[in-house]
C-alpha cells in the first residue's frame, strides 16, 4: 500500500480536488501545509501534520491530525511565528523547514508530491538539503504561475532550475509546462499531462445546461480577481466601453475583493445602466449552474496556467474569452470555439465579446465541439485511472515485490 506524502496548500480547492480522486483507494495519505490557513472542507480520507486542527468540515472524523511533535522548543512558539511576533522570514522558513524534515524521517513515505512550487516546492527543496539522498521519490506539479511567471524574475530563476534538478517526476498540466521545464533544465521523468483538477463529471454537468441554444443565454461571467497577475479592471473598462450592446445582459463579477474593483463596477452600474454585479461567494455546484446559463466567460491575467475558468466554461457551454498569457491556445482555436485577448488591453476584450454576440452559429457550434473535448479528455473516467496508475506504478519501481 502506498505512503504518500503531499506537501501542498491546506485551503486551496485545487488540493482538494486532486486528494479526492485517490482518497478511496485505501492507500495512505499524508497531507504537510505548505500555507498555513484553515483546512478545505472537502479534504477527507487524509492524515494532516504539523498544525493544530482547524477545519469547516461537518465530518470531521474524516480528516485526522496524527501530528507529529514540534521540533521547535514551545508550541507557543509557532502561534507567535503564526500571529505574526517579530520572527523574519528567514527564521519562518527555516522552522517550517526542520518541522517538514522531522515529518519525513520519522514517516518514510514512499513518495513524495509537490502541488505547486514557490510554497510547496521551495520547502520541499529545503528539506531535501538536509535529508539528501535518502529522500524520497518526489513528484512536482506545476500550479499556474509557478515557472511561467516567476521564471522570469531574477530573484526566482535560480532556484526553479534547482528544485528541477532536484525532482525525480514532474506532472505537467500543459504542453507550455514541458517546454518550461526543459528550458530550467529538467532531467527527469515527464509525467502524463493531466489537468490539476481531477477530472468532471461531464454528462452530470450538460444536464445543467439552460434549455435551448446556447447563443440565446444573457449571462456574462467575468473573474473579478485584481492584482500582480490579474487584470478584472481592464475586463470592467472593456464591459464599460460596450455598454450599449450590453443592455439585456446580466454581468456576473465574481472574486471580486479589491475594493477598486467594487468601486469600478459601482460606477459602470450608475453610468451605463448595466445590470452588472458582483456575485456573492458560491458553491463549486451553483457556480456551475450560473455557467449552464451564460453566454461568455471572461478572464484576464498577465499569467495563468491551464485556469479552472477556461475548462468548465467548455464543458458547460459557454464561450471562453481568455488570455493569450495562459494555456488557452492549447484548448481553444481564436475565433472558432473561444477567443484569445490580450489582457491589458480592452479593446481586444470588447472586439471579442462583440465577436461572441455577433456570431451565434459559431457560439453554437463551439459549445457542442468543447464539450465534446471536454468529454473526451477531463471526464473523470478518463482522469481517475491516470491518476491512480501514475501513483502506482512509481510505487512498483520503488517497491516492486508490492
Amino acid at each position: 500500500m502506498p505512503r504518500i506524502l503531499f506537501i501542498a496548500m491546506l485551503e486551496s480547492v485545487h488540493t482538494a480536488r486532486w486528494l479526492n480522486e485517490i482518497k478511496d483507494m485505501g492507500w495512505d495519505i499524508h497531507l504537510y501545509p505548505s500555507t498555513l490557513w484553515k483546512i478545505h472542507p472537502s479534504i477527507k480520507n487524509v492524515t494532516i501534520h504539523g498544525i493544530p486542527l482547524r477545519s469547516e468540515n461537518s465530518d470531521k472524523s474524516l480528516i485526522f491530525n496524527r501530528s507529529i511533535p514540534f521540533i521547535s522548543d514551545r508550541t507557543n512558539t509557532f502561534l507567535q511565528l503564526l500571529h505574526g511576533n517579530p520572527y523574519d522570514n528567514l527564521k519562518y522558513e527555516e522552522y517550517r523547514t526542520n518541522q517538514l524534515v522531522n515529518i519525513i524521517k520519522k514517516l518514510k513515505p514512499d513518495i513524495i508530491h509537490t502541488l505547486e512550487m514557490q510554497h510547496a516546492g521551495y520547502l520541499t527543496l529545503n528539506a531535501k538539503k538536509i535529508i539528501g539522498k535518502s529522500f524520497p521519490p518526489w513528484i512536482y506539479t506545476p500550479w499556474g504561475n509557478d515557472i511561467y511567471f516567476f521564471g522570469r524574475l531574477l530573484e526566482h530563476a535560480p532556484k526553479i532550475k534547482e528544485l528541477l534538478n532536484e525532482c525525480n517526476y514532474y506532472l505537467p498540466k500543459s504542453e507550455r509546462d514541458i517546454t518550461l521545464a526543459k528550458k530550467f533544465g529538467f532531467k527527469g521523468e515527464f509525467l502524463t499531462k493531466l489537468p490539476g483538477n481531477g477530472g468532471f463529471d461531464t454528462i452530470k454537468m450538460k444536464g445543467q445546461w439552460q434549455p435551448g441554444k446556447c447563443s440565446d443565454r444573457k449571462i456574462i461571467m467575468v473573474k473579478g480577481y485584481q492584482g500582480t497577475m490579474n487584470r478584472a479592471l481592464v475586463a470592467l473598462r472593456a464591459i464599460e466601453l460596450c455598454s450599449d450592446i450590453l443592455q439585456d445582459y446580466t454581468i456576473l463579477i465574481y472574486s471580486a475583493t479589491r475594493e477598486e474593483v467594487k468601486l469600478k463596477i459601482e460606477l459602470i452600474a450608475n453610468e451605463t445602466g448595466l445590470n452588472i454585479k458582483i456575485l456573492p461567494v458560491q458553491s463549486h455546484e451553483d457556480m456551475l449552474r450560473l455557467y449552464g446559463k451564460a453566454h461568455i466567460s471572461i478572464s484576464a491575467n498577465i499569467s495563468d496556467g491551464v485556469s479552472n475558468s477556461l475548462l468548465e466554461s467548455m464543458v458547460m457551454g459557454v464561450f471562453p474569452i481568455e488570455s493569450n498569457t495562459s494555456c488557452a491556445n492549447e484548448w481553444i482555436t481564436h475565433k472558432k470555439t473561444g477567443c484569445i485577448i490580450s489582457p491589458e488591453d480592452p479593446t481586444d476584450i470588447v472586439n471579442s465579446i462583440k465577436f461572441a454576440l455577433e456570431h451565434n452559429d459559431i457560439i453554437n457550434q463551439s459549445a457542442e465541439y468543447n464539450f465534446q473535448i471536454a468529454y473526451t479528455i477531463l471526464d473523470k473516467s478518463v482522469i481517475n485511472p491516470k491518476i491512480i496508475s501514475l501513483y502506482t506504478e512509481i510505487f512498483h519501481k520503488i517497491k516492486p515485490e508490492n
